[in-house]
């Protein structure tokens, strides 16, 4: 595997800072990371709200 490639593996299960109680990553940051790996997709699955799928899709 070379470095920054996760070789098709992608997250099915994240949560951001709106799941209230249940996400600590900050969506920001999360995208960032996410393309600095390289990685081509993950699912954002917050619990109870739209608000991080929003700000998900205006940040990627």
């Amino acid at each position: 595997m070379t470095q920054g490639r996760q070789g098709g593996f992608v997250h099915l299960h994240l949560h951001s800072e709106y799941s209230l109680l249940d996400g600590g990553n900050r969506v920001d940051k999360l995208v960032a990371r996410i393309k600095a790996l390289g990685m081509e997709a993950v699912a954002l699955t917050d619990h109870g709200a739209l608000f991080g799928a929003m700000a998900f899709y205006f940040e990627a």
